[in-house]
Formats: structure tokens, C-alpha cells, sequence
């Protein structure tokens, strides 16, 4: 049978980090075993579901690279379908209608508390004559005896009671199916081999496991994926920071990265760190996902993100850094090459923000000195080696950083200082203080004109601090 997975968002918000790390999995399992890989939009929440939600995470897969073989499928696309399977378990009897106040649910809830017993449908409606005209939802009758149990790839053996579920709503009152419902229809009707999803669902699974085989319908194996933890061991949300993947991309990492990274959490290959997809595809195993949860660790983020920055294509890591760099109103076309300022720049940056902030120098003045920089460069033993250097660039009718090194060279033998009196000076003054590489490209890169202009603004700021 071809393997076949899903990924099954509710457009309610952004596309998480954990869902990303889930589609992922799914995606890789599904490649791995040379199968089909399906997109499904969970939109039965008619009031939370948002079209701006779906976006995002069309948004999110395709920037990750997370191809679908087909999709995205609509489930309120698919109510019909739905529902017609409701009305055959409503006349085989494997359903009933219910007309149950909410009062009396939330007094049988408040007894069974009292009780310290499971909250649960006490099948009040099982044997009662509904009249389908009469505002009322349709359950499905769970069996009473036995037990429901799985497999899950990832957790094991899983063995749940029947008398610990209760009869669920499949069709609310306003005649939309539910959840459950759906997800077991379309993962039949999709032929889903798989179901990999996060372990917040593992409570759904009994039950849909008996919705399937009062369908006479084939069950899937299971593999619910342990929680992402923020470092405070709380489940990941907001508070930990960024935690949509565009919010991610907008903060200037890397989807492989991001992917990278992902696939670390709960999974790992002996004591590698980096993966390219390929190897992933190659080497993921959901027999070896660990069932406990994962810790997110934006440190671990960061430095996988500065290996792919390092090593990664640099003519595709300028293109991706223009747009940051626009955000910052430099146009990368008004300066030195950006390829260039790439090659010159990424080891000193984690993000592609991070090196669009400390590359900003190459293409415009600065306003300010940075303040540490320029307290230990910028003092009064410094204004004779400023001018020097100063006066011997103006000199030079080619600007390379060959005779640009002469110049500095020069000026050290000169004033028989080190070599540090003179290069730290004016390398404060020409990039304000910023990371950059060998002095002399740096001042090759931004420029003659604007070297000169730099160190007049250097030399004027020491003397008013005199």
C-alpha cells in the first residue's frame, strides 16, 4: 500500500513551530517511503477560522519547502460527505439524536464531580424518541464494554476502556459536523496510512478509532509527536518568543535552518547536528522519535542559522538579505557589491537581520559612534594618527586595499607607534564601530569619498570632546 500522511492545520492563527515540526515529520515519512503527502485545512471552527489563518500557513509551508502532493483540501468544502456518513450511523444505529439542555448537562457534569467520578454523557438520549425537526445534536453511540487499543509508533502500546469515553457530539445543532467526525471521514476517504500529529490528540484517538470501525473503515497507524517545551519547561507559546514560522522568517533565519532545527527536536541521528533534506529524508525514523518532550533552545536555533549563513551559496544569501536591508531604507545597489559585503560580513552574524544591521555602514554614514568603540578608539592620542592616515588617502588616485594597507602601514613606521594606535582609530571612525573584516577591504568596499568624510567626523568628535 503506498504510504500516504497528511497535515491537518486549523486555521485559527499563524502556523506553529510544533505544527511546522509536525508537517514536517509527515512530509518526511511520506518521502522516505516514496509516498504522497496531503494538505488539509481543518475549518470546521466556523467562528475562529480566518482566511488571513489559511494564508499563513500556505505561507509557512511554502517558505519551509514543504511541497504537498495534494491540496490543501477544505473540510467545510466537504460538509456534504459529512454528513451523509452521519445519517448512516443515525440508521444503522450507530447514532442518535440529543436534545439535552445545556442545564441538565452542566447539572450532570456538577453531580459526577460531586462524585469524583470522569465528567462524562451519561447516554440520557440513547433510547429516546427525537423528533429531527427539534433543535437537537446528533452522538455517536460509543460502545459500553471493551477496550480500544493501538499502537503508536511513537508511544507504543495504548490501551483505553470504553467506559472511559462517552457517546460524542458528531453534529451540532446548527447541523455542522464536528471534529472527530471529519478527520475520521477524510483520513478514510483520503487514504491516510499515517495519522502524525501532536500529542494533544491522543485523547481523540480511541474515539475515533471507533468511528472507523463502526464504518467498517480501515484504521491507520498512529504516531503522536511529544510537546516542544519552552527553556522554562512550560509548553511553548508566545511568551518564549517568536514561535510563527514567518515571524521566523521575518527575523532573518534560514527554512533550512528552521527545519534543520526542527527535526532535532525528539529526533536524532547518533550525535549529528546538521542535515541537509536529503539526509533527512534518508535517515528519519519514526521508531526512533523520543517519546518525552523537547525543549526549545533559541541559542541552538541561532547557531544552526549562522552555519547555513557561513556556508550556504553566497549570491542566495544576498538576495535573501536585500528586503532586510530595504526594511533598514538602504538600497543595496547604492555601494559596494552585495555579494561581496555577504562574504565579508557572515561569520559576524546569526540572522540575516543581524548581518543587515552590522553590514548597514558599507552603504550609508552613521549618525553616532558606538559608544564602547568609540571610548577606547576615539581619544586625543588619537587625533595625529587620524590625520596622517587622513591626509595620505587623499592622496591615492586608485582605491584598493593594497595601497590602502601601504597607507596605513606607512603611518605606523612613521609615528613608530603599534600598529593597533593606528588601525583601531580609524576603523572606529570608518565603521562607527561595527563588526567588519581586514581594515583595508573594509575601506575598499565603502569607499574613498566616504572614508575621507568618515574620518573628518571622527577627528571633529575628538576635538569637541577635548
Amino acid at each position: 500500500m503506498t504510504v500516504r500522511t497528511r497535515f491537518a492545520p486549523s486555521p485559527t492563527g499563524y502556523l506553529h513551530v510544533g505544527g511546522a515540526r509536525t508537517a514536517l515529520f509527515s512530509w518526511l515519512h511520506a518521502r522516505k517511503h516514496g509516498g504522497q503527502f496531503v494538505l488539509r485545512i481543518e475549518d470546521t471552527d466556523l467562528e475562529r477560522s480566518t482566511a488571513e489563518s489559511v494564508n499563513a500557513i500556505l505561507e509557512g509551508m511554502t517558505w519551509l519547502g514543504l511541497e504537498y502532493n495534494e491540496g490543501p483540501f477544505y473540510q467545510t468544502h466537504r460538509f456534504d460527505r459529512h454528513n451523509e456518513v452521519i445519517d448512516q450511523l443515525l440508521e444503522k444505529g450507530l447514532a442518535y439524536r440529543c436534545d439535552c439542555s445545556r442545564e441538565r448537562l452542566e447539572k450532570l457534569r456538577e453531580e459526577q464531580m460531586a462524585r469524583k467520578e470522569k465528567p462524562r454523557y451519561d447516554g440520557f438520549c440513547r433510547h429516546r424518541e427525537i423528533d429531527p425537526g427539534h433543535p437537537h445534536v446528533v452522538r455517536f453511540h460509543n460502545p459500553d464494554e471493551g477496550v480500544v487499543e493501538f499502537d503508536d509508533l511513537v508511544r507504543g502500546r495504548i490501551s483505553v476502556a470504553n467506559t472511559e469515553l462517552d457517546d460524542l457530539i458528531i453534529r451540532r445543532s446548527d447541523g455542522t459536523p464536528t471534529y472527530n467526525l471529519t478527520v475520521v471521514v477524510d483520513d478514510a476517504d483520503m487514504n491516510i496510512t499515517q495519522v502524525i500529529r501532536g500529542d494533544d490528540h491522543i485523547n481523540n484517538t480511541p474515539r475515533q478509532i471507533n468511528l472507523l470501525n463502526a464504518l467498517g473503515l480501515k484504521v491507520p497507524e498512529y504516531a503522536h509527536l511529544p510537546m516542544i517545551l519552552g527553556d522554562d519547561g512550560a509548553r511553548l507559546s508566545k511568551r518564549h518568543g517568536a514561535v510563527s514560522v514567518m515571524q521566523y522568517m521575518e527575523e532573518g533565519f534560514l527554512p533550512e535552518a528552521l527545519l534543520n532545527y526542527l527535526v532535532r527536536l525528539g529526533w536524532s541521528h547518533g550525535d549529528q547536528e546538521i542535515f541537509s533534506l536529503d539526509e533527512m529524508v534518508e535517515l528519519f525514523d519514526l521508531a526512533e522519535v523520543n517519546r518525552a518532550p523537547s525543549a526549545f533552545n533559541t541559542e541552538k536555533l541561532l547557531w544552526i542559522n549562522q552555519h547555513y549563513l557561513k556556508s550556504d551559496d553566497p549570491k542566495r544569501i544576498a538576495r535573501l538579505l536585500s528586503p532586510h536591508l530595504g526594511k533598514l531604507d538602504i538600497d543595496p545597489t547604492e555601494g559596494p557589491d552585495l555579494v561581496q559585503v555577504v562574504e565579508a560580513q557572515r561569520e559576524r552574524a546569526s540572522t540575516l537581520v543581524e548581518l543587515a544591521r552590522i553590514s548597514a555602514f558599507y552603504y550609508r554614514d552613521f549618525d553616532t559612534f558606538e559608544p564602547k568603540a568609540a571610548k577606547k578608539a576615539l581619544k586625543e592620542a588619537a587625533l595625529e594618527p587620524l590625520a596622517l592616515v587622513r591626509a595620505r588617502l587623499a592622496e591615492l588616485s586608485e582605491w584598493n586595499r593594497e595601497d590602502i594597507h601601504e597607507v596605513i602601514d606607512s603611518a605606523v613606521k612613521t609615528l613608530e607607534v603599534g600598529f593597533g594606535k593606528v588601525a583601531m582609530p580609524v576603523r572606529v571612525a570608518v565603521t562607527g564601530g561595527a563588526p567588519s573584516p581586514d581594515l583595508d577591504l573594509t575601506m575598499e568596499m565603502i569607499g574613498q569619498a566616504a572614508c575621507l568624510r568618515r574620518i573628518d567626523k571622527a577627528i571633529d568628535y575628538i576635538q569637541k570632546l577635548s
